[in-house]
């Protein structure tokens, strides 16, 4: 058995052991066609999968009842990947002046054929919204060796009775809030608002800003002696526009930050002690850095109430992007970027499952030694798509040692009914096959 198979057998056992009897087996299973990417051959359909790695018919259909009804939830499995990859020691979190970055994103598995699907993502190809399954996405940012590698830690369904983006954007940050530690910071990128963070309580955030983004000075004017007295600041305008026809210049910083970074010089215009423009003098303040890059055309705008460094908060926001390798690796490399299944639950568990397959990967991957596609592949990496395609081929290993706890379980199922009326189904279904009609 090959060195990687072994391993990777290793890290899921570990993260399914403790669930139910039955239902840890078929997770294995399931996690283990996965990882191999044989959702790519069958085009999203995830019930191929074990039976095309090797698995028995009954094992399939394990698999299959452990997805839809098994008793688990990504809460459970993700603090498994947790405890796997700190007893391991290899992974360690990324600091910025003393702070911990925590990515904050969402992604979708389209479904556009999917009956009544709630729920949309935004396409960038198609330029709308388009019928998916969002997942909120919290990792923690770290890296093993000179990888870098997001530790995932709370997958946030999106609500089906209020399905916008906006409503599925507050219970996401708050979890993030819940979840942060004493010095964690979260990482944000322009979908969510200055406004969204405040309402959640976010103590310490680094979100980036539209390039139109206007703001006001926390203290007003002092009074002229005529007319009603000021209750807000000057408007803060961090970068110049253009409306019908007219520049609008920038607002003159506070101060400015410069640095070099390898040959270009970077320098960070910061507004300080800023409120939001509809907001009243007395809510939070927070600064505004206009981060200008000779390397790219637009400046990057990022807000903050944290009074650190302008170039530790643009590395804290520029570390935010492994937490994007996570849905790469699930959509693009194991191919969940279609799922096709249809039950509600199904619907939900399958993405949130296949993340956390892209994450196993991608780490595993990491801590193994590269594998080289041929001869010529000189200087490999140790990237996760050269692990699945060395375990495209390999069937499951039923010699493998599995845990004492992972097994079948031992239940007495001959009494019960198979096919389509064994299913589950509401109280109010047929509960018995209809009579056939009488001979005449």
């Amino acid at each position: 058995m090959p060195e990687a198979v072994c391993r990777m057998l290793t890290l899921l056992c570990a993260l399914v052991r403790t669930l139910p009897i039955g239902t840890n087996l078929g997770l294995l299973h399931l996690l283990w066609m996965l990882t191999s990417g044989r959702l790519l051959a069958s085009r999203g359909a995830p019930f191929p999968g074990p039976a095309d790695g090797g698995v028995s018919a009954r094992a399939v259909r394990r698999a299959w009842a452990a997805l839809g009804q098994g008793d688990w939830t990504s809460a459970q499995l993700l603090g498994h990947w947790a405890a796997v990859i700190t007893r391991e020691g290899r992974w360690q979190p990324h600091t910025h002046s003393g702070y911990r970055p925590v990515a904050v994103d969402v992604t979708g598995c389209w479904r556009p054929r999917l009956h009544a699907c709630p729920t949309t993502h935004d396409h960038q190809v198609a330029g709308r919204a388009l019928p998916a399954i969002p997942v909120g996405l919290i990792a923690r940012v770290g890296h093993v060796g000179a990888q870098r590698l997001a530790l995932p830690l709370a997958f946030v369904r999106a609500d089906p009775a209020d399905p916008s983006p906006s409503a599925h954007a507050r219970p996401l940050v708050q979890e993030a809030v819940r979840q942060r530690a004493t010095d964690d910071i979260l990482v944000l990128d322009a979908g969510f608002g200055v406004a969204l963070l405040q309402a959640a309580g976010a103590p310490r955030y680094v979100v980036r800003l539209a390039k139109n983004a206007t703001f006001r000075q926390a203290p007003p004017p002092a009074y002229g002696g005529r007319g009603r007295p000021p209750t807000r600041g000057a408007v803060v305008r961090p970068l110049s526009r253009t409306y019908r026809g007219r520049v609008r210049p920038a607002t003159r910083p506070d101060r400015v930050e410069t640095w070099r970074e390898e040959a270009p010089l970077l320098r960070a215009e910061i507004g300080d002690t800023v409120v939001r423009a509809d907001a009243d003098a007395d809510s939070p303040p927070f600064a505004v850095l206009a981060i200008h890059d000779p390397r790219f055309r637009a400046p990057l705008l990022l807000a903050t109430p944290l009074p650190l460094p302008a170039r530790s908060l643009r590395d804290g926001y520029v570390d935010r992007w492994p937490v994007e390798q996570l849905p790469l690796a699930a959509k693009r490399l194991l191919g969940a970027a279609r799922p096709c299944v249809h039950g509600p639950e199904t619907c939900q568990r399958l993405p949130a499952l296949t993340l956390l397959a892209g994450a196993v990967l991608s780490s595993a991957a990491a801590t193994a030694p590269a594998i080289p596609t041929g001869f010529w592949d000189r200087h490999p990496q140790p990237t996760p798509g050269r692990l699945r395609r060395l375990r495209a081929g390999t069937p499951f290993p039923h010699d493998f040692p599995l845990p004492a706890r992972i097994r079948e379980k031992a239940t007495a199922t001959s009494h019960r009914r198979t096919g389509f009326w064994g299913q589950r189904r509401p109280a109010d279904a047929p509960t018995a096959p209809p009579a056939l009609p009488e001979a005449a």
